[in-house]
């Protein structure tokens, strides 16, 4: 079985270093570096941690508007897509990467995978709801985290090429949980005890009155915070004259490898974010999470009283970490460990009938 296997984005670098490594057992697989993320410290830097194989095609695409970007990402893709004939194209979660990789594999013989289908935050304005919706109508073999994706995925009418191996970013942490002290570098000390803070969607980074009330609520907080804090962060936090909110009790810094963030995930005594990612790595490893936006798509863990969605508001964000310190108990959710090997055996199937 021949695999083009697309990722651009760090989520999709955790995702794919737990199917790669199942795929490359017995099956050829070549990777794909659109080049969304770039940055070293948001790219390279997970491929060697988590044992990445080096990407057979890395695009570099870059930074663009979002129909600049996705355009040349496809015309970069069909290429690949004609050379390498696979059997399968399989792409991950919601990023443009995903959508440019769904769109290419769509109009070509090649089976389309989506690993992360079903999942929805409902809200329109997100690019990352338009591409996973988009995605999961023109995948044909679809792979839910859990049972209330396959749910929605059914309320959408999609029923076939649908299962559910669980969540692979789990099987990601669990085989490098092992590994964190000698994989955590040389990065500074935090505090006993301390907040995890990140912050890097657009809704929030490029409207200064919602990175200003972020900024205020962490600020705020009985517990010092620490912020790896992403470059345009960075840059809004400046340009915006926010960086000078900033109090002592606010650690500012560099962003992180994979091994590295997920202790300081595992060490915090709760994580402030608005990423989807670091939501179910929080969960994964009990830590309370409060999300910095107004919906999410990971809708279990709020239902399970270990995420709280409080948007951009100080107030909610301050009484929302002081409460995380109760949580309930917690409910397993998204499978065991051993997602990437139900996803491998599927798609051999698939094929092998095809």
């Amino acid at each position: 079985m021949k695999v083009v296997s697309v990722v651009g984005a760090r989520p999709q670098f955790v995702k794919a270093a737990a199917v790669s490594r199942r795929l490359r057992d017995a099956h050829d697989e070549r990777l794909v570096h659109t080049g969304q993320h770039y940055d070293p410290e948001l790219s390279a830097v997970f491929f060697d941690e988590l044992a990445l194989p080096e990407p057979a095609y890395h695009l570099g695409v870059g930074s663009a508007p979002h129909a600049t970007q996705t355009a040349e990402m496809m015309t970069a893709l069909e290429g690949v897509v004609e050379d390498e004939s696979p059997d399968v194209v399989l792409v991950y979660g919601d990023t443009n990467s995903t959508l440019a990789g769904a769109l290419v594999a769509a109009k070509s013989s090649a089976t389309l995978a989506h690993v992360e289908a079903g999942l929805r935050s409902h809200d329109r304005s997100m690019p990352e709801e338009v591409n996973r919706r988009l995605t999961d109508h023109a995948a044909d073999l679809l792979f839910a985290p859990g049972p209330d994706a396959k749910r929605t995925l059914e309320r959408e009418g999609i029923t076939e090429g649908v299962s559910v191996p669980g969540d692979v970013m789990y099987d990601t942490l669990l085989a490098i949980r092992d590994r964190l002290e000698t994989l955590g570098g040389d990065e500074p000390s935090v505090p006993d005890e301390y907040v995890l803070a990140t912050v890097h969607r657009a809704k929030n980074t490029d409207d200064p009155d919602r990175l200003e009330a972020i900024v205020d609520g962490l600020t705020r907080l009985e517990r010092p915070v620490v912020f790896p804090a992403h470059p345009r962060t960075v840059d809004a936090l400046h340009d915006y004259g926010i960086w000078e909110r900033l109090t002592a009790a606010v650690r500012v810094v560099d962003p992180v490898g994979y091994a590295r963030f997920i202790g300081l995930v595992e060490g915090a005594t709760c994580v402030a974010t608005d990423s989807g990612g670091v939501q179910k790595e929080a969960f994964y490893l009990d830590t309370p999470c409060v999300t910095l936006r107004d919906r999410t798509e990971w809708t279990a863990t709020v239902d399970a009283g270990w995420n709280d969605l409080v948007g951009a508001n100080a107030d909610r964000i301050v009484d929302a970490v002081r409460a995380a310190e109760n949580p309930p108990a917690k409910p397993d959710l998204y499978g065991n460990g051993n997602a990437a090997a139900r996803i491998v055996t599927t798609l051999e199937r698939h094929v092998d009938n095809g």
